[in-house]
């Protein structure tokens, strides 16, 4: 057993592994296989760079899950992974990329071989990780088994973060704030944009003091001037310029876990207009957090931001933040409730959002954003110590 490899005790584990049975009761399932490594890595402790093949967690009703994965990566799983060996089953590597055989089959036998040949099986099918071709297979080998969609299932009982889960997102954010002040320090016309995120990069997986920084599941977000005016671009190798503004959209990592912050920089004096926007913007981030209490709902953060810049002319819709924690790439979101005016998720004591109210206008961008904690009172805490403005480097 590798429980000492694993990321948390046994009772987390289990505490996790009920609330997602309870889930599949609810929806009528027997089995899950689920593919998100999110998912993967909070119901088992697997960590690794292999969800590039195909891989997964079998959760029944009973018993402990199984992981299943390309054999080399098997040793991984004995290593990260809490369960004992023979929960670990590893496929041939003649499956991998073959244009004859497919590792669903191999999953299929093992589906078959736990007596769930005809389940009511749940699969994750809108996710980054389970192909068309991988469900056409897996249904084609399992004809008697009823096969449901079951995405997000495993991403809604994640939602609550347990106290071992927040203290490793505390971690995160204060890597967060050495990479934003690294990022705000190093900023300067003349500096080539591929330097600065390597020394954002090098902040990032140093940590800090005996906090260790691990790989996070977005690569830094840092455009300068127009191509501020949209989301998420990354980076080139121009210098930064004098007159622009540049917004980083930055996170930590602690063993998976993300404390997502952006800051903007202005290289020079700022537009009015962006002045006028930076009062309104932090305006509207006080009356969100306001109202992100424990009992409201995530719609009332978004309708208080959007409210507040309403007054100050600013017109500005959509989303304005998701809930986070453990993530890999591509996304450090966890893709279930969203902090906007149609969602109504009712707010509870540990979600952890990533509250993003971003404005993007025609010539420039201003990212100003946090990430919160839901309390049992009061408003959200803001978890990382950063300087909420506009930066200035004249």
């Amino acid at each position: 057993m590798a429980q000492e490899h694993a990321a948390f005790s046994r009772s987390e584990y289990d505490r996790r592994i009920v609330k997602t049975r309870a889930a599949m009761l609810a929806a009528g399932l027997d089995v899950i296989f689920v593919t998100d490594p999110s998912n993967q890595a909070w119901l088992t402790g697997y960590d690794g760079w292999s969800f590039y093949v195909h891989q997964g967690v079998i959760l029944g009703l009973e018993g402990d899950p199984i992981w299943w994965g390309r054999y080399m990566d098997s040793v991984g799983a004995n290593r990260t992974c809490w369960m004992a060996p023979d929960q670990i089953h590893g496929y041939a590597d003649n499956f991998v990329q073959s244009t004859e055989r497919h590792p669903m089959q191999d999953l299929a036998g093992h589906i078959r071989a736990l007596g769930y040949e005809s389940a009511r099986i749940g699969v994750e099918m809108d996710n980054y990780y389970y192909s068309a071709k991988a469900h056409a297979v897996l249904v084609q080998d399992l004809p008697q088994a009823q096969i449901f969609d079951a995405t997000a299932l495993v991403n809604w009982q994640r939602l609550i973060k347990s106290e071992d889960e927040i203290s490793f997102i505390r971690k995160a954010a204060r890597i967060t704030e050495k990479v934003i002040a690294t990022a705000l320090d190093k900023a300067a016309p003349g500096v080539k944009k591929n330097e600065l995120v390597a020394e954002i990069f090098h902040a990032g997986i140093t940590g800090v003091d005996d906090i260790w920084g691990d790989y996070p599941a977005i690569v830094p977000l840092t455009p300068s001037g127009l191509d501020a005016t949209a989301a998420h671009l990354t980076w080139d190798g121009a210098p930064m310029r004098d007159g622009e503004a540049t917004f980083f959209e930055l996170s930590g990592c602690y063993r998976r876990y993300h404390a997502p912050l952006c800051r903007t920089i202005y290289l020079g004096t700022p537009p009015q207009e962006m002045l006028n926007a930076e009062q309104a913007q932090l305006e509207g981030i006080a009356a969100g957090l306001d109202a992100a209490r424990a009992g409201n709902r995530t719609c009332d953060i978004a309708d208080a931001f959007i409210g507040t810049l309403k007054k100050h002319g600013i017109h500005r819709e959509g989303r304005c933040g998701y809930p986070i924690g453990l993530s890999y790439p591509p996304d450090w979101g966890e893709r279930t409730a969203s902090i906007r005016s149609e969602d109504r998720t009712v707010l509870e004591p540990g979600m952890v959002f990533h509250f993003m109210p971003a404005l993007w206008m025609e010539s420039w961008g201003l990212e100003t954003t946090e990430t919160i904690l839901i309390t049992e009172n009061g408003e959200a805490e803001a978890l990382c110590n950063v300087d909420r403005k506009l930066f200035v480097k004249n």
